[in-house]
């Protein structure tokens, strides 16, 4: 673990701030790091400070202990005395999902809270200035009082007023529609390989990406599965705790996940989002593990090519999120956005936030089948 310096002055030493919290922005990133592991989360907080002397520049002689002490006081960590260790509560489970929200996406624009709108305009929520004729059938909440008064005044006179169905005037409303999301996440051990940490980034993805969807877009459903050698679904709650494992890359099997808990749901557009940067490497064949991590193996990737085309036919879409750069991945990409008829993009780390929320929020304004 190398920490820098300019890293930590340009995104924590901000003036002004108190000691807690500056030391609390720190202590969030590195109990993402460490995976939940508060007391490694403090080791490294004590080894930044020797090197750096953080607590140098607090008044009071506020130091590490004292933020400790403060952090049980305001209920971000208790003590597990069955495990003798001490854990991040709920509290802080719901702040780290915030930040990253805000890390990530400080740049854009919060969207309409609760709903998005599709390209249609109809019976919605939303009126428009637009106005057009009254259909039989249609909910008689949005007609525009003075426009149909104004037709019925064409052929009334002053002795009598005729009110007649094509009189009758309304306003366009835009039409909005929910969306069930599955994301996504490889756990396998290349996303930690070569020194190079690729997990971070990825569940600062999804914990923003969660916290968007429960703030702004509570009729929408957020699933997480993450997948190695096998595939299995993760509550929010643990999206800042994920670690990779000694695993290979099960992506057929992630897929099947996903496409088995969207089509338990009743909305009208369903997708998923996949974060990866390897080629699928393994795969369930008659109860047993078949793996070959050298190079594309067509027998795997036939077969997520097949579940590719299973989701296309259910409708769920599926964006690729590739932090990878190989050439050979880039066109095994290719062929399986292909094979969805999904979209597909080659983002690097920093890149990767924006690049979700933007195709996030762009699926919104979609038609509803």
């Amino acid at each position: 673990m190398h920490f820098v310096y300019s890293e930590w002055n340009d995104r924590f030493g901000k003036k002004g701030r108190s000691a807690f919290d500056t030391l609390w922005d720190l202590f969030q990133e590195l109990l993402t790091i460490s995976g939940g592991d508060v007391s490694q989360a403090l080791r490294w907080m004590n080894q930044i400070d020797k090197e750096y002397n953080i607590t140098a520049q607090f008044e009071d002689g506020y130091g590490i202990g004292d933020f400790i002490e403060e952090l049980q006081e305001r209920g971000y960590i208790s003590y597990d005395d069955e495990q003798s260790v001490m854990m991040p509560t709920a509290k802080t489970n719901r702040s780290i999902r915030k930040k990253a929200l805000e890390e990530i996406f400080s740049q854009l624009r919060k969207g309409a809270a609760g709903d998005h709108k599709t390209v249609h305009s109809g019976k919605g929520l939303e009126r428009q200035p637009e106005t057009r004729l009254w259909k039989p059938g249609e909910d008689i909440s949005h007609i525009d009082s003075t426009g149909t008064i104004l037709n019925m005044l064409k052929h009334s006179n002053i002795d009598q007023f005729q009110l007649r169905e094509d009189d009758l005037s309304v306003h366009d409303s835009d039409h909005y529609t929910s969306v069930s999301t599955v994301l996504l996440i490889d756990l396998s051990h290349s996303m930690i390989l070569y020194g190079e940490d690729r997990i971070t980034p990825a569940k600062k993805v999804a914990m923003a990406l969660s916290e968007l969807i429960m703030n702004n877009y509570a009729k929408d459903s957020l699933d997480i599965v993450a997948f190695g050698n096998d595939a299995w679904q993760i509550e929010i709650k643990d999206l800042p705790y994920l670690k990779v494992g000694p695993y290979h890359t099960n992506t057929l099997r992630g897929l099947q996940v996903a496409r088995h808990i969207l089509q338990r749901k009743k909305f009208s557009n369903k997708q998923i989002f996949m974060i990866t940067d390897g080629k699928p490497s393994c795969m369930f064949e008659n109860g047993k593990l078949y793996k070959n991590s050298f190079g594309l193996d067509r027998k795997i990737v036939n077969k997520v090519l097949d579940e590719a085309v299973k989701c296309r036919r259910d409708q769920i879409d599926i964006t690729t999120f590739m932090i990878a750069s190989d050439p050979y991945l880039q066109n095994f990409v290719h062929e399986f956005t292909e094979a969805n008829k999904g979209r597909a993009y080659f983002a690097s780390l920093n890149n990767l936030g924006g690049y979700i929320f933007h195709d996030y929020i762009r699926n919104r304004i979609r038609n509803v089948r």
